[in-house]
């Protein structure tokens, strides 16, 4: 992550071009920030089909269903939830002030940072690009914006309608590969979004320092499941598979492994089965069950099992219709149970459909294997026993936490989103992408009456008996 900006004189041009346009422009308007909003709410309206399609072909087979859900959908609600509460977020707002500065008041006014760099990933290239945005463009920044090459046809797609629907010196696309990221990453931003993998994140943090620039990194890791015993077995692994299997388990805050009660993993993993087979009764000739996205990742997910196959691990391949897969970049909804903890699979983010089953004795066992890792992106329990479910809730710590569903904390634009450690810095999503993107400035005005002349110099008995009574202030 050492590349220089000048090798890509074309990125330090269009970054330096927004800088200017910010310093003409510091602080924009709510009218002016919403109608930013609107032209974005109006790019995702009038090219769904294209979005649809672009991913579908990137892919090589995703479901319309889930891209309509999980990229536009998902926007168009930040969109609105943001245009909604715009003007109450931009207020600047009273803050307590400790009784020896009285008269004097506090005030802490929100405004934008400058020049904002989002880089987005291949999994969920629409949403994970422009939902950042919405918190950027809410926040009166302007934006520049790296989206995976691992999806060309959408990242094309985003450069060409950002330059259709903002001016570049407002939102700009850059379409390149791993080096014009590197290039990226190197520049002043001031501030600097990542979602994507653990360690290309440590490489990210490592170039921002260089220029102290802030940044929020969006991760991932081995987001655990725990199905507690009081659990309806068959209502959470219907919800489960549902989840693991959204997008072919491509998806940062999937389910990455189960926790089952001991002598439960054969019963769990008959659950999952049935209600995999349920969801997709075929696999390669159904559109509904989506592609990995390349050759290179379907190959390391086989060679994940495998390893853990010739480790001894039970593995069940989930395939009703009984399809061959040689002419397909799908992969068979995979159960593994068994797995040696030494073995890639557990060691590993998986990101595909592939889900280990591991069995636990006590609660206690439970939170110990989840606290032996680093911090995950997000953790979902099953069960009515409310007092295990906040000893598990307590005694962990994970990015966010759904109850008896999955992968639903991660829309919810009322709370905020990020990882922990590992699994990321920093949050975003509704008033918290805001604020992200923002400097909270604290501002103090000092009364016409005030009485610290009294600590100034010349000092003397005045002075002390000033500070005596301080002290005694509560």
């Amino acid at each position: 992550m050492n590349a220089s900006p000048p090798a890509f004189p074309q990125l330090a041009e269009r970054f330096a071009a927004q800088r200017r346009a910010f310093v003409a422009d510091p602080n924009p308007p709510a009218a002016v920030r919403r109608e930013r909003l609107d032209r974005l709410l109006k790019l995702i309206d009038d090219n769904e089909d294209a979005f649809v399609a672009a991913v579908d072909a990137d892919f090589g087979g995703r479901a319309a269903p889930e891209t309509r859900i999980a990229e536009l959908l998902v926007t168009r609600r930040a969109l609105l939830h943001a245009r909604r509460r715009l003007e109450r977020w931009m207020r600047t707002r009273r803050v307590a002030t400790e009784l020896p500065f009285l008269p004097g008041r506090n005030r802490l006014t929100p405004q934008p940072l400058g020049v904002v760099g989002i880089v987005s990933p291949w999994n969920y290239p629409i949403q994970l690009t422009l939902s950042p945005l919405v918190g950027a463009l809410a926040a009166g920044n302007r934006a520049l914006i790296k989206p995976s090459e691992l999806t060309p046809r959408v990242s094309a797609l985003l450069a060409e309608l950002a330059a259709k629907y903002f001016d570049p010196d407002l939102v700009s696309v850059v379409v390149g590969d791993a080096e014009a990221g590197k290039a990226f990453v190197a520049l002043p931003f001031d501030h600097l979004l990542f979602t994507g993998s653990t360690a290309v994140g440590r490489q990210v943090a490592v170039a921002a320092a260089a220029n102290l620039t802030p940044i929020t990194l969006e991760l991932g890791g081995k987001s655990p499941a725990i199905f507690d015993p009081s659990c309806d077995l068959k209502q959470a692994s219907a919800r489960l598979a549902a989840g693991k299997l959204f997008n072919a388990g491509q998806t940062c805050v999937a389910p990455d492994y189960l926790l089952v009660p001991r002598g439960q993993a054969d019963a769990a993993a008959a659950a999952l089965a049935a209600a995999m087979a349920r969801l997709y009764p075929k696999l390669v000739a159904n559109s509904d069950y989506t592609a990995i996205i390349s050759e290179r990742h379907r190959s390391r997910l086989i060679a994940l099992v495998a390893e853990a196959r010739d480790a001894g691990a039970r593995i069940v391949e989930i395939n009703p219709a009984g399809e061959s897969f040689a002419d397909s970049r799908k992969l068979a909804p995979t159960l593994v149970i068994g797995a040696p903890q030494t073995t890639r699979l557990m060691r590993e983010e998986i990101f595909g459909p592939v889900l280990p089953i591991v069995e636990y004795d006590q609660v206690d066992d439970a939170i110990a294997f989840v606290n032996r890792g680093e911090r995950p992106l997000a953790l979902y329990w099953f069960g009515r026993d409310a007092t295990r479910r906040e000893r598990v809730l307590g005694e962990t710590i994970a990015g966010g936490v759904t109850v008896n569903d999955c992968l639903l904390q991660f829309v919810q634009e009322g709370q905020p989103c990020g990882g922990v450690g590992a699994s990321g810095v920093g949050v975003y999503h509704g008033e918290w992408g805001f604020r992200t993107f923002s400097k909270l400035k604290p501002v103090f005005h000092q009364s016409d009456w005030s009485g610290f002349p009294l600590l100034r110099p010349p000092y003397g008995r005045i002075t002390d008996w000033v500070l005596a009574a301080l002290k005694r202030l509560p």
